[in-house]
C-alpha cells in the first residue's frame, strides 16, 4: 500500500511541477519526503528534493533552493546513481547562473558533461555544451563561447533519434558568438543553415529567438531600420505567450535602436510600451511574493507539525535528537555541559488496563504539561514514544539532578480523576551528561539515560538515576 502511495506520489510531485504549480509542488513533495523517510525510499525523498528545489527557483526563493539541493546532494552520493547526479547538476547550475556565479556554473557543466558522456545522454550533453556557451558569452569569452557551441552542434547530431530542434538550440551561440566576434558572414551561413531545418513554425519561442537574433546581426551591419523591424517582429511572436521577460529585452532593444535612428517619434512611442510593460512585470513579481509568503507560511505551518508530537504537542523524537546534535556541536568550542533525562510512568500498563487507552492518553498530556510548566531554563522536553519522555538541557549533572528530583515530586503528586476514581501515577528517571568524557553523541548520551531509567525501576521505581549501570 505505501509503495502504491508513494508512486502515486512521485507522479503527482513531478506533474504539479511541469505544470508550473510551484506551492502545490514544495507542499505535496514535503509529504513525499516524509513518507519516502518513513519507508527508506531514497527515490522519493529524491525526488521530493529535486521537485522542491526546482520550485523554489522558480519562486526566487534560491536560499531554500540550494538547501534543497544540498539535501539532494547527500542522499546522492550515497543511494544515487549517475542519472540522479545529473539532475543535480542540471538544476545547480540553473542556481549558480541566476546568482551571477559563472565560474561554479561551469564546474557544475563541466560534471554535467562528464556523466552524459558516460550514459551517452547526447541531449543532455548537448544542452551542457550550449549552456557552458551560453555563459561564456555573458562573460565575453567568445572564442571559448564559439568552440563549446560546436561541440554542443557535435552532440546534437549523435542524438537519436534526430532532432533538429536539439541542434538548432545549439546554434543560436554559435551565431551569437560570431556577431559578438564581427564574423558577421560566418553567423549569417549559421543562421540560413538554421532556417532550413524548418522548426521555427512549431517552436513559437525559437521562432522570436531567431527575429531577436536577426535584429542583432542587422544591428551589427548598420542596418537600423531593418534590425528595428526585427525585434519588432519578435515582440509580436513573444505578445502571444507573454514571457515578459523576454519581451523587457525587445524592448529595450527597440527604444536603443529607435534612439539611434534619431526616430524621436518612434523612441517615444516605443518607451510608453516600455514603461506599460514594467508595470506589468511589477504586479507580477508583488504576485509573486505573495506566493512566496503563502508558501513561506505552508512551509513554517508544516515544519512546526512535523516538529511536534501529535498527542501531547510536545517535541518529538525527530526534533530532540537534531537539537541535541546542534548542541553537540557546539558544545565542542564552548564546554558547555549537555545533559539528557529519560523518564517514563511506573506501571502504566495497568492505567490502560483498568481504564481504557483514552484516559491513558489524557493521563500522559497531563503529565507531559505538567512537567513542561515545572522546567528549568535551558531544558527542552519531548515525548519519545508511549509513555517515555526525555529532556535535554545545557545545564550540568547537578543541576539536571536537582531538575529530575522536583519533576518525580511534582508527578507523584498530582491528582487525576476519572470516572470518580482517583489515579495515582509516578515516574522513574535516569541521568547522563557530557561530563563523562566518554559520550560523544546523542544516541551515546541518550542510551546512557535509558540504562539508569532501567536501573532505577529494578531498584524500586519511583526515583531518579544517575550512578554506575548495574
Amino acid at each position: 500500500m505505501a509503495k502504491e502511495l508513494l508512486s502515486s506520489l512521485q507522479k503527482e510531485v513531478t506533474q504539479l511541477r511541469a505544470e508550473g504549480k510551484y506551492q502545490e509542488t514544495i507542499e505535496k513533495a514535503s509529504k513525499l519526503l516524509e513518507l519516502g523517510t518513513l519507508n527508506n525510499d531514497y527515490k522519493s525523498i529524491l525526488i521530493a528534493h529535486i521537485n522542491q528545489a526546482a520550485s523554489y527557483y522558480s519562486i526566487g526563493e534560491i536560499e531554500d533552493a540550494f538547501v534543497s539541493m544540498e539535501q539532494y546532494e547527500e542522499i546522492t552520493q550515497v543511494h544515487g546513481d549517475d542519472a540522479d547526479y545529473l539532475q543535480l547538476y542540471n538544476i545547480l547550475f540553473l542556481l549558480y547562473e541566476f546568482n551571477k556565479q559563472y565560474d561554479h556554473a561551469k564546474e557544475t557543466l563541466l560534471k554535467s558533461m562528464q556523466f552524459a558522456e558516460q550514459l551517452k545522454k547526447y541531449n543532455i550533453l548537448s544542452n551542457a555544451y550550449s549552456n557552458y556557451s551560453h555563459v561564456c558569452i555573458k562573460q565575453e569569452d567568445y572564442e571559448n563561447a564559439l568552440d563549446n557551441a560546436k561541440k554542443g552542434l557535435a552532440a546534437a547530431k549523435l542524438h537519436e533519434p534526430n532532432t533538429p530542434v536539439l541542434e538548432v538550440r545549439v546554434m543560436f551561440n554559435i551565431a551569437h558568438a560570431y556577431i559578438c566576434l564581427d564574423l558577421l558572414d560566418d553567423a549569417k551561413l549559421v543562421m540560413d543553415e538554421m532556417e532550413k531545418k524548418n522548426v521555427f513554425d512549431s517552436f513559437i519561442r525559437e521562432r522570436a529567438q531567431f527575429q531577436l537574433l536577426k535584429g542583432e546581426w542587422l544591428n551589427k551591419k548598420e542596418a537600423y531600420r531593418e534590425s528595428f523591424q526585427a525585434y519588432s517582429a519578435a515582440k509580436e511572436i513573444v505578445d502571444t505567450y507573454q514571457d515578459v521577460y523576454l519581451l523587457k529585452t525587445i524592448q529595450e532593444k527597440r527604444l536603443k535602436t529607435s534612439e539611434t535612428m534619431e526616430d524621436f517619434h518612434l523612441s517615444y512611442q516605443v518607451q510608453k510600451e516600455y514603461i506599460n510593460l514594467l508595470n506589468i512585470i511589477n504586479e507580477r513579481e508583488i504576485a509573486q511574493k505573495a506566493i512566496k509568503l503563502n508558501v513561506k507560511h505552508q512551509l513554517s505551518k508544516m515544519q512546526k507539525k512535523a516538529e511536534l508530537d501529535y498527542l501531547t504537542g510536545l517535541f518529538n523524537r525527530g526534533y530532540l535528537s537534531e537539537l541535541a546534535a546542534s548542541w553537540l556541536n557546539a558544545a565542542e568550542e564552548t564546554e558547555t555541559p549537555i545533559s539528557c533525562i529519560a523518564f517514563d510512568l511506573d506501571g502504566f500498563k495497568a492505567v490502560n488496563d483498568l481504564h481504557g487507552h483514552l484516559v491513558g492518553d489524557k493521563v500522559i498530556c497531563e503529565v507531559g504539561s505538567v512537567c513542561k510548566s515545572t522546567l528549568s531554563p535551558g531544558f527542552v522536553i519531548g515525548r519519545y514514544g508511549g509513555d517515555e519522555f526525555v529532556i535535554i538541557g545545557r545545564n550540568s549533572l547537578e543541576e539536571t539532578v536537582k531538575l529530575a528530583n522536583v519533576l518525580k515530586e511534582t508527578i507523584s503528586g498530582m491528582k487525576l480523576v476519572e470516572n470518580e476514581q482517583c489515579i495515582k501515577v509516578a515516574a522513574s528517571f535516569g541521568i547522563s551528561s557530557t561530563e563523562d568524557d566518554s559520550l560523544h553523541s546523542f544516541d551515546e548520551l541518550f542510551h546512557l539515560a535509558d540504562m539508569r531509567l532501567y536501573n532505577a525501576k529494578q531498584n524500586g521505581k519511583n526515583q531518579v538515576y544517575a550512578g554506575s549501570i548495574a
